[in-house]
């Protein structure tokens, strides 16, 4: 192997695709490791590097092994300089990677990393600043939008989302590259039901503001408080009638002629209007 990094005496060489150590990446479009203990595929420099910073910057990220296409390494020194020695860090050829992963994988950058979660709901929030900028997520079922809902939370500031059960896996390999790696930097954590969510954001002193098309005040005049909670519904249906009666409802106003927006777009518009109204964009 013919490499400019210091460290290339760590690189394990693997010369054949059905090698058990690197079982976690092979098949990786008919399979994905989301939900599997925890753990999932971090995928491209970038999200490589995002989960190094997640993994230094919290106790929440850990990443267990990587899998290098060799022509990558001389460019991938620094990063590859930050994982913790005990951590294997596989190499193989183009004809081996890709043989093993099942298609092309141009990146050629892979690791498997595991999610430590909090170890409540309530210990999440009691981590939160006095003043605070949550998203919580019900029935989000499709794995771009909930990678664009990190993505806009990782750009306006947000200090966390909350995900209810039915929301899908924000690990999953093709939700973490849509959020570009703001699902490895921005804190998360899985309530119970919508209902249960919303009354724990409630008495932790949250003010819940569900985003519908039908809301009862434009959200270009709403102020927040110093703990909020942006509401978001699923894809199609939206937020429950039921629920909507109990909580104080914002509408993104737009031209007639369509129904609504889409949910990942309508959170980037209401994540913005609040960060700004809270101080926590410019600069």
């Amino acid at each position: 192997m013919t490499t400019g990094w210091s460290g290339r005496q760590r690189l394990i060489r693997v010369q054949d695709p059905a090698d058990p150590r690197i079982a976690e990446f092979t098949a990786m479009r008919d399979k994905d490791l989301a939900g599997r203990g925890d753990r999932f595929i971090a995928e491209g420099r970038v999200v490589l590097q995002a989960l190094l910073d997640a993994e230094a910057g919290s106790r929440q990220f850990v990443i267990e092994k990587a899998l290098i296409l060799e022509n990558r390494i001389d460019g991938l020194g620094a990063l590859l300089d930050r994982i913790d020695p005990a951590c294997p860090v596989y190499v193989a050829g183009r004809d081996v990677l890709d043989a093993a992963v099942g298609f092309a994988m141009h990146r050629g950058i892979l690791a498997v990393g595991r999610h430590v979660p909090a170890v409540s709901f309530a210990s999440f929030l009691s981590n939160l600043p006095d003043q605070a900028l949550l998203v919580a997520a019900c029935g989000i079922s499709n794995h771009d939008n909930i990678g664009g809902i990190f993505r806009n939370a990782g750009v306006f500031g947000a200090d966390g989302i909350v995900l209810d059960a039915s929301c899908c896996d924000p690990l999953y390999r093709k939700a973490i590259r849509v959020s570009v790696g703001a699902a490895l930097r921005v804190p998360f954590c899985r309530a119970g039901s919508i209902g249960e969510l919303v009354g724990d954001l409630s008495e932790q002193g949250f003010e819940v503001a569900g985003l519908s098309p039908h809301g009862a005040e434009p959200l270009s005049t709403y102020q927040p408080g110093r703990r909020l909670a942006l509401l978001t519904g699923t894809e199609g249906e939206g937020l429950p009638a039921a629920l909507l009666d109990q909580i104080r409802t914002l509408r993104i106003e737009q031209a007639p002629g369509m129904d609504s927006l889409n949910v990942a777009t309508a959170s980037g518009i209401a994540l913005w209007h609040a960060a700004t109204r809270m101080g926590r964009t410019g600069g």
